[in-house]
């Protein structure tokens, strides 16, 4: 089976600004702990796998790492937009969680467990108050950092980046979601192009 999905990603943790995790670093928050409890929600604005269409829908990947991204043992989870199909859920269930290879293959080899799929509402927000929202679970609000000239700081060519650059800055609110709850601190956003068959030298990606 072959499958693409792409689109816009805004994702918050519990890192202190900037998280460590896209370069293998080790997590640390704002009072010392050493592990990263976060949250991605990714919109697909493009995508399949096969022929289940999957353009339009919204889903949200948790995570617990509990040190550096390629010391694995990570706990992940994943909450599917209740606007999608149950094919939809199930097909981007099997991507998420490493069945239908790709990126999300090779890093499920770092998966210490895997916490299943819920469905509730998931959107990105835009406006002045950008962000990301998951019904009864998780809802941070995201600022960007910005440089001398005011534009946004970017990191380009991280080994787990979800995308070869990406915008950083910091991210509030409280998440609580498979048992992983933390108050929010870093954020990133940006377009990604995930798919089974990654053009040579592409980013691994990071969940």
């Amino acid at each position: 089976m072959s499958w693409t999905i792409s689109g816009t990603y805004v994702a918050g943790c519990s890192c202190a600004v900037l998280c460590s995790c896209p370069y293998d670093g080790q997590p640390r928050d704002a009072k010392g702990g050493t592990d990263c409890l976060g949250t991605a929600v990714f919109h697909v604005a493009d995508g399949n796998l096969d022929d289940v269409d999957l353009s339009g829908v919204a889903f949200a990947f948790y995570n617990h790492f509990p040190s550096n991204l390629s010391s694995g043992n990570w706990k992940v989870g994943l909450v599917v937009d209740s606007a999608a199909s149950d094919e939809q859920a199930n097909a981007l269930e099997r991507i998420l969680s490493g069945r239908e290879g790709g990126p999300f293959g090779q890093l499920s080899q770092f998966y210490g467990e895997y916490l299943g799929m819920e469905r509730a509402t998931v959107s990105l927000t835009d406006g002045e108050r950008r962000g990301l929202k998951v019904e009864g679970r998780t809802e941070l609000s995201y600022e960007p950092l910005t440089g001398p000239d005011g534009s946004s700081t970017k990191i380009r060519n991280a080994m787990f980046g979800f995308a070869p650059e990406f915008e950083v800055g910091r991210t509030k609110g409280r998440s609580d979601a498979f048992g992983l709850g933390y108050e929010a601190s870093y954020g990133e956003t940006a377009e990604y192009v995930f798919s089974s068959e990654e053009a040579e030298g592409a980013s691994q990606g990071r969940a």
